[in-house]
């Protein structure tokens, strides 16, 4: 699977309707991979809010035991630079088709694992240290994945339309989380005295059928232009993350805070909102699924049209609108929960997931336009998945315990901190949002 010059050379020099059709297969390849990969990641921060406490932490007092569960959760999202950095060697090294394939299958597989795994009252403590585990795999895939997902269709894309073309991969994300939201919605509904027992494995194990699908897409996709150029010129990085981060540290430390009020309020949204809704506020859990699941279907339109906006009026506008919607939403978000009237409940999830949208469609191309492609996959990655550390990861369990301690509007006002960091990092951000191509080779 290694490109060679000669490859590169017929990789970008298909004509005009072998082009056509590698654009739509490298744009369906992204597409479905992501979604595979976010449905396993999104499968366990589901199962970790309403199932792993009862599982794997069956001793714990309910306040001990979320905080556990999300812990592992965590976890995940500390493995995620770590993923990036690993498989962003390979991918400014190898290709971005070589490396998306063995992502897939190690997000697959651990995710398999998960479902295969006893339970506490089972095997005792290796229970919970093993699905630990298992969590720093899925964390290591996923931030691998991301990078290459996008830089696949954005570089074989219409660089005049970029923004579309690289929020196309981000449409995986609500994808995914209807997916494995969904898939736990109905397991819960459809054998609820079964559900903590064993009938919680059953999404898990699917992800092997899934994945198998997701690779026979991906491999029908040639290596992209842009990197086919930058092989059969030789000039391939040859430690491509040290050098990235030598030559490029601001822009990696400003992707990562570019994401702050994206990155934290989503899981507050769609993890923590399953507790906070089911057991806070004392509604159905089926109801705190089906809500997180309906603003997911409404996230699968905006994404794209917001990717799709930033082309028109710029990037950089449209990722500012979404940030600040976040801080005008967050108080009356908690506002409209704490009604505990089930149609405000579900449009307060729907409401909230717009600003999300806003900023998620747009973001991919703001961040890998910052680098140039020969270190693109790696410092993309290491940018995007920083946020995961910093913002993404510790969500839940900071809304967790800000809500024990202060309450619900200590989540909020965190909130609204998130997108005052994100409007500073985006104005000190570099805009090549105007280049009509992205550059190519070079340090840049």
């Amino acid at each position: 699977m290694v490109l060679d010059a000669d490859d590169a050379g017929r990789a970008r020099d298909v004509d005009d309707d072998g082009r056509r059709q590698q654009i739509r297969k490298a744009a369906l390849a992204s597409i479905v991979g992501t979604s595979i990969e976010w449905y396993d990641f999104f499968l366990y921060n589901t199962a970790a809010a309403i199932v792993f406490k009862d599982v794997f932490f069956p001793k714990s007092t309910d306040y001990a035991g979320t905080l556990s569960a999300f812990a592992t959760y965590a976890v995940g999202f500390a493995a995620r630079p770590v993923g990036a950095a690993i498989f962003g060697h390979w991918g400014d090294r190898l290709g971005r088709k070589a490396t998306l394939i063995v992502t897939l299958l190690l997000m697959g597989v651990s995710s398999a694992a998960i479902g295969l795994l006893p339970g506490t009252n089972t095997i005792g403590v290796a229970a919970p240290i093993l699905l630990v585990l298992l969590r720093v795999l899925q964390g290591i895939a996923v931030g691998g994945e991301w990078s290459g997902s996008v830089l696949l269709s954005m570089e074989w894309g219409d660089q005049r339309k970029r923004g579309l073309m690289a929020s196309l991969p981000q449409i995986g994300v609500p994808i995914g989380l209807i997916l494995g939201t969904g898939a736990m919605t109905s397991i819960a509904l459809t054998a609820e005295d079964a559900f903590t027992n064993w009938a919680w494995r059953i999404p898990f194990l699917l992800s092997l059928v899934l994945v198998a699908i997701g690779l026979w897409v991906r491999i029908q996709v040639m290596e992209t232009p842009l990197f086919a150029e930058i092989v059969e010129r030789r000039e391939v990085a040859e430690v491509p993350v040290s050098e990235v981060i030598r030559k490029h540290p601001k822009e990696i430390l400003l992707s990562a805070f570019l994401r702050t009020s994206e990155q934290m309020p989503f899981y507050i949204f769609t993890s923590f909102a399953l507790t906070y809704i089911h057991k806070h506020l004392n509604l159905a859990q089926g109801l705190a699924l089906f809500a997180v699941t309906a603003a997911s279907v409404v996230e699968l339109f905006v994404i794209p049209a917001a990717g799709h906006l930033g082309d028109r009026v710029g990037s950089r506008r449209v990722y500012a609108v979404g940030s600040i919607l976040v801080a005008a939403v967050a108080f009356p978000y908690f506002g409209m929960l704490n009604t505990k009237q089930s149609a405000v409940v579900v449009l307060a999830v729907i409401l909230a997931q717009i600003p999300h949208a806003l900023q998620y469609g747009p973001q991919a191309s703001l961040i890998a336009e910052s680098f140039p492609t020969r270190l693109r996959y790696g410092g993309a990655g290491i940018g995007y998945q920083l946020a995961s550390v910093i913002a993404g990861g510790p969500a839940p369990l900071l809304a967790t315990w800000l809500l024990h301690d202060y309450g619900w509007w200590a989540i909020a006002l965190a909130m609204v901190v998130s997108s005052a960091i994100t409007l500073t990092a985006l104005s000190l951000m570099p805009d090549r949002s105007g280049d009509r191509v992205l550059h190519q080779v070079g340090s840049g």
